[in-house]
Formats: structure tokens, C-alpha cells, sequence
């Protein structure tokens, strides 16, 4: 009979956190995909409340700048006081900034919408932190790339529905007030989580292995984690050990979760404890994985910059044509992300030697696209470019987690979007000045961009193989 127990314990624990898992992949859908519905609306919205292209321009940057200076630290906030009350605020506020994008009838009412967007729309990357709390450092790869793919397959869907609400009177509205239904109903998704599985999920020891279930390839000392209503807690916090309660006096205190009492801590407190955080990933020696990052990220999107106007001007191609191909490679990027998986498991987890060859692949296909000499090369192009950038971004942020610990896994994919996020700042103006010189400008320079970040890969990566089996050698 205990052993029917043990077998039956054994398979309702995958079940659970796959249902949990599932769930997450659900709200990341629902985020891109009402998100998306108001992306392509914005500037002509802003441009029929009277702005000029100017306006329209710096209006536009708002949310850039905010996100830049927000990612890093909402992420650590996350850390300090827990998944659950960090994704519940960012889907709250988010959604209290598109109903008042709703009712914008003035360009100072629309900034005034931008900025609880621009402080707090990070859900999609505390779901990446708390997906990565979930699953060991070996599924983690898979579970990310999954991921990517339902959020891509949102933002595919998400501009057909708000252009066709568009089309009625009142559109704009209508679409920004169904944006802010959709992240209240991700609220609610959030709230009905079993966080108290979660936490069971993350500590409780596999019948099947000697170690956690969370424990990253047999790396104990990151077994030695608990999650307190989402919340990822070092085990040498100050006041806690790995398993133990918060030991403070008085039978109500004694019974909140570590999340519960971070929240409750005064708000100096807690930023004193995000800005530690900050502090330790800006002091680690993870500078180079952030300027590949960087660097890739503008060639990406030099890439994408003038797509449509290159097409028109090197071969005559039809805007609904270009637009095709748009919707083509974006449908293959959201695809890609279920192959992120077998091509991790055909390397053997090697994440460092994975970015690289995907590295390698999109800086070539980049220069294909700058000197291809007809549209059938640039399609073929962008067939396997949407397959090298979903894989070469998962690598990337894989890799953060595995150097930066999964301790501040919140700040480290905080700072990476923070990093993305100068990347849309620098684009823009990198486009429009190479563009002058010529329709293959902005190409060109990306892959001059992507082939430092190759460069920078062979110095670092025999580097980073050296420190991995070192810390490896001490277990």
C-alpha cells in the first residue's frame, strides 16, 4: 500500500506543475496577444489627437525610456518580494494604463496612459523567472522556448483583432478597453495558481533522484531555495535558512510566508534590498554575455528596420506582398520555439557553443539578405532567420540564469530587457543614418555588429567553459 502511495505521489507531481506550467504559457498568449492589439494603433491614434511627427516621435520613446529604466528593477523587486505579488501589481497596473489609454482624448491624457505601461508591463518577464523557479537548469531551455512560442503566436494574432475593431467607430477605444480585459483576466489567472504547489513543486525532493527537484544539475547549494508565494529566497538571507519560517515574535508573524513579510517591510527597505541585487548582477563578471546581447539585439532589429522600404526600393515588391513575408517569418519565429528543445537536447545542454553557431548562422544570413540579388533569396533568408533568432534568444537568456544563479533569476532577466531596451533606443537613430548612404545601410551594419558579437563569443566561451567545470569539480 505505501508503495502504491509512492507511485502515485511520483506521477501526480508532474501532472501538477505541468497543469501550473501551462497555465503560465496561457497568460504569456493572452499578454502578447492584447498587447499587440494596440501596438500598430498607436501612432495614428496619437497622430489624430494632433500631434505632430515630432511629438508623435518623443511621445513614442516614452515607453522605451521607462522600460529601460524600470526592466532591471520591477525584476528585482520580484525577487524581494515574491512572483505572485510582483506579476499581480504589473498585470493590475498595466491594465489600469490601456483603460486609461481608452479614454484618452488629449496627447497629455495618452503620456499620462504610457507611463503605468512603461513602469509596470514586465509580466512577461516574471514569468520567465517564475518558469525558471519551476523546472531544473536542464528542461529550462525547453520550457523558455515553449513560452516564446504561445506569446509569439499572441502577438501574431493580436493585430488581425484590432484591426478589425478598428474598422468600427470607436475602435481605437474599443481595442485599448479589450487590452485592459485581457491583463485583468491574467490577474485572475495569477490569483487562481496553486502558489502553494509551487512552493511544494520547487522544495520537494524527487522519489526518484537524491536530490530537489529543483536542483540544477545536482548543484545543491541551488537546491537550497524556497518559494514563498512565487518568491525565489536565497537560502543566506539574513533571516532565514532554506527551509525554515521567518523567526520573529508573535504567532502572526511566525505564520507569513517570506513573500508576505517582504511586502509588508517598509518601502526604503525593499529597495534597499532590489538596489542589492542590482548591485551584486552589475558587479558580475557578466558583461560580455550583456554586450552579445546588445549587439545582437541591434542587428536584429536593423535587420527588420526598413524591411518594407527596402523591399519597394532594391526590388519593386508591393507593400501586401512585404507584408506577407512579415507575417511568414513571424509565424516561423513562434513555431521555432518548439524546436528549442530537440536542437538543446542534438548539443547536449552545450548553451555556450549553441549561441555561438546561432550567432554565426544569423550574422550570415543577415549578410544574405544585405547582397541578395532577388526576393526568393531574401524569403529563404528569412525562413531560417526567424529559426536562428528564437534559438539564439533562448541561449542567451539560459545562459544569464546559469551564470548569474537562479537566486536573482528575476533581476538577470530584468537587466537583459533593460540591455534589449537600448538596443530599441540605439536602432532607430543607427537605421536612419545608414540609410542615407543606402536601402542595404542598415543590414550592413548589423552584420558588422553581429560579427563582434561572434568575435566576442571565441575570446569568452573557452573562458566560461573553464569556469564551468571548476564550479562543476567542487560538487
Amino acid at each position: 500500500m505505501t508503495r502504491l502511495r509512492w507511485f502515485s505521489k511520483l506521477f501526480q507531481k508532474p501532472r501538477r506543475r505541468t497543469s501550473i506550467i501551462q497555465c503560465i504559457y496561457v497568460v504569456g498568449f493572452m499578454d502578447l496577444f492584447g498587447v499587440s492589439m494596440i501596438i500598430p494603433l498607436l501612432s495614428h491614434h496619437v497622430k489624430a489627437l494632433g500631434a505632430s511627427p515630432t511629438v508623435a516621435g518623443i511621445v513614442g520613446s516614452t515607453y522605451g525610456i521607462l522600460q529601460l529604466f524600470s526592466s532591471t528593477i520591477v525584476g528585482g523587486w520580484s525577487d524581494v518580494v515574491g512572483r505572485r505579488y510582483s506579476l499581480l501589481t504589473c498585470l493590475l497596473l498595466s491594465s489600469f494604463g490601456y483603460a486609461l489609454l481608452g479614454m484618452s482624448t488629449s496627447i497629455a491624457l495618452f503620456v499620462l496612459a504610457r507611463i503605468p505601461v512603461g513602469l509596470f508591463k514586465h509580466s512577461l518577464s516574471i514569468n520567465r523567472a517564475l518558469l525558471s523557479d519551476l523546472v531544473s537548469e536542464s528542461e529550462r531551455p525547453v520550457v523558455m522556448g515553449h513560452f516564446n512560442a504561445a506569446s509569439s503566436v499572441g502577438f501574431i494574432l493580436g493585430p488581425m483583432v484590432g484591426g478589425y475593431l478598428t474598422e468600427h467607430e470607436g475602435g481605437f477605444y474599443t481595442s485599448s478597453f479589450t487590452c485592459a480585459v485581457i491583463f485583468l483576466i491574467n490577474a485572475g489567472l495569477v490569483c487562481l495558481l496553486p502558489w502553494k504547489e509551487v512552493l511544494v513543486l520547487c522544495n520537494k525532493p524527487d522519489p526518484n533522484n537524491d536530490t530537489s527537484n529543483g536542483c540544477h544539475d545536482n548543484k545543491c547549494n541551488e537546491c537550497n531555495k524556497s518559494v514563498q508565494n512565487g518568491s525565489h529566497v536565497n537560502g543566506h538571507h539574513q533571516m532565514f535558512d532554506a527551509n525554515s519560517r521567518f523567526r520573529a515574535p508573535g504567532k502572526q508573524r511566525a505564520n507569513l510566508s517570506w513573500g508576505e513579510l517582504a511586502l509588508l517591510q517598509p518601502a526604503w527597505r525593499q529597495l534597499s534590498s532590489v538596489g542589492s541585487k542590482i548591485h551584486t548582477v552589475a558587479s558580475s563578471d557578466m558583461w560580455d554575455l550583456f554586450l552579445v546581447r546588445l549587439l545582437m539585439a541591434i542587428a536584429i532589429m536593423l535587420y527588420y528596420s526598413n524591411f518594407s522600404l527596402a523591399m519597394e526600393e532594391r526590388f519593386s515588391v508591393r507593400p501586401k506582398l512585404t507584408g506577407y513575408m512579415i507575417s511568414y517569418s513571424s509565424t516561423l519565429g513562434a513555431l521555432s520555439g518548439f524546436l528549442v528543445g530537440p536542437v538543446t537536447r542534438l548539443y547536449r545542454n552545450n548553451m555556450p557553443t549553441l549561441l555561438l553557431h546561432s550567432t554565426i548562422l544569423t550574422c550570415s544570413l543577415i549578410l544574405l539578405y544585405a547582397t541578395a540579388p532577388s526576393v526568393w533569396q531574401v524569403l529563404l533568408t528569412s525562413t531560417f532567420f526567424a529559426i536562428s533568432t528564437t534559438i539564439g534568444r533562448t541561449c542567451i537568456t539560459d545562459l544569464e540564469l546559469q551564470r548569474g544563479g537562479t537566486q536573482a533569476s528575476g533581476t538577470l532577466i530584468g537587466a537583459g530587457q533593460s540591455v534589449t531596451a537600448i538596443g530599441r533606443i540605439l536602432a532607430p537613430l543607427l537605421s536612419g543614418l545608414t540609410q542615407e548612404i543606402s536601402p542595404c545601410g542598415p543590414p550592413s551594419l548589423g552584420v558588422v555588429l553581429a560579427l563582434a558579437a561572434v568575435s566576442l563569443l571565441l575570446i569568452r566561451i573557452p573562458k566560461w567553459n573553464r569556469s564551468r567545470i571548476e564550479k562543476t569539480a567542487q560538487f
